[in-house]
């Protein structure tokens, strides 16, 4: 079944403020054969607008994930894609609806991956957009890129089904898994980072500037394996014990 196919892939409404808006988002997900739902503290829920909005959607609702923060939405996913209306100064890989689903549907299954949808009000945080591996735009009008929360959905879920199902030819191939890394090892890697370049006093953390938000989009475009990330881990900690850290190191 196509339904599947996409039991890894978490769809993440961020501070959501209509049920009416989680109910369609659901309906939404389940006709395209979706079913992992994550709320990160949305204002309302459970409501009776989302379950009407839901349209017999019910086991999409009842099975939502209801989290306080992005980070613990993400907790064991190994790709995060984020949606945005528009371009910010400190840019991460941006991709369209259709390149978004072409990669999704290339990964193996057991990578799980998440889709990160903002408020309706202020799309998403540049705080909520460090933890993504891409920024996804979906093309509109220059003067009125405003979407429904909800449609946003639909587009994203609708383009991935239409990718998954243009794949004849490759559904019964064997992928080798992917031992990648999943968000909150990551998140461990940073706060890791962080400590050691202030440690050595690269890092001047009352003037940080955007250096961490820069060295997490470098990071992030590496999509580093375990083995990767265990050979980080082991360089800073080598950092903390050699001599020199308590050195004049240059200060960023």
């Amino acid at each position: 079944m196509v339904t599947q196919m996409f039991d890894h892939v978490r769809i993440v409404l961020v501070n959501p403020s209509h049920p009416g808006n989680i109910g369609a988002a659901a309906r939404a997900m389940r006709a395209m054969g979706f079913s992992k739902l994550c709320l990160v503290a949305p204002q309302v829920f459970p409501h009776a607008e989302a379950t009407a909005r839901a349209a017999g959607a019910d086991d999409v609702l009842t099975h939502a994930m209801v989290v306080d923060t992005v980070a613990q939405a993400l907790v064991g996913c190994h790709v995060v894609f984020a949606t945005s209306a528009r371009p910010r100064t400190l840019s991460w890989p941006y991709i369209d609806p259709t390149e978004c689903a072409q990669m999704i549907v290339s990964q193996h299954q057991q990578a799980a991956i998440a889709i990160l949808f903002g408020s309706e009000r202020a799309g998403l945080s540049n705080e909520a957009l460090t933890h993504s591996h891409y920024h996804v735009i979906i093309p509109t009008e220059d003067d009125f890129n405003s979407l429904n929360l909800s449609a946003a959905v639909q587009v994203m879920v609708y383009e991935i089904r239409k990718a998954w199902l243009a794949m004849d030819s490759v559904k019964n191939i064997e992928l080798e898994p992917r031992k990648g890394v999943t968000a909150d090892q990551m998140a461990g890697v940073y706060r890791h980072l962080e400590e050691t370049l202030i440690h050595i006093r690269f890092l001047n953390p009352r003037q940080p500037k955007r250096l961490m938000q820069r060295l997490m989009r470098l990071f992030n475009r590496a999509q580093m394996d375990v083995t990767e990330l265990n050979i980080l881990r082991g360089i800073l900690n080598a950092i903390h014990r050699y001599p020199y850290c308590q050195g004049d190191s240059d200060s960023v």
